[in-house]
């Protein structure tokens, strides 16, 4: 099956992306579940914003999802390269496997700059069927698990730990 890949980046504490894979029969039983989380008068969950307990049942949510994820480490790069490495990392990963979306949070500043780093870098690891997209948070709700799991790990301690029971893997890049 071709999973379906949403990212967030951290910057707090050194420059982390994170990917979190969901397969296609997970989508919209995981978009129901992420919208029955957010409460009245929010657009979205953002997880900087929730209370500790809230984080704590949003992350008990998103166990049920099963998501694959993997952080990617481009912190010992210089700033202006960061992203990029991280970028190119995650593309290098998925060319061996059979993801066929790649969903990004939208951040209008490093957005024609990840046009370029996409579109180079699925030439070069030979994945161009490889689609990808941006989207704000609020319009694809699969994007609060990068948010909760990239905040847990930079947290650090309780967080972290909790965080581990999700991420299969670190990459420094």
């Amino acid at each position: 099956m071709t999973a379906h890949v949403f990212v967030d980046e951290s910057k707090r504490g050194g420059y982390l992306v994170t990917a979190a894979a969901v397969l296609p029969g997970g989508l919209s039983l995981g978009r129901q579940v992420i919208r029955g989380l957010i409460l009245p008068g929010q657009r979205r969950l953002h997880f900087t914003h929730e209370s500790d307990n809230r984080r704590k049942q949003i992350l008990d949510a998103i166990a049920e999802l099963h998501p694959a994820v993997t952080i990617y480490d481009g912190s010992a790069h210089e700033r202006r390269r960061q992203r990029e490495a991280c970028l190119d990392g995650l593309i290098a990963d998925l060319a061996a496997t059979d993801a066929r979306l790649l969903v990004i949070e939208t951040d209008e500043s490093v957005l024609e700059l990840d046009r370029r780093i996409l579109y180079r870098s699925t030439r070069l690891h030979g994945c161009e069927a490889l689609e990808y997209r941006h989207h704000r948070a609020h319009e694809e709700p699969l994007l609060a698990i990068p948010d909760a799991l990239a905040w847990c790990w930079q947290r650090g301690g309780f967080w972290k730990a909790r965080a581990k029971e999700f991420v299969s893997d670190v990459r420094v890049v």
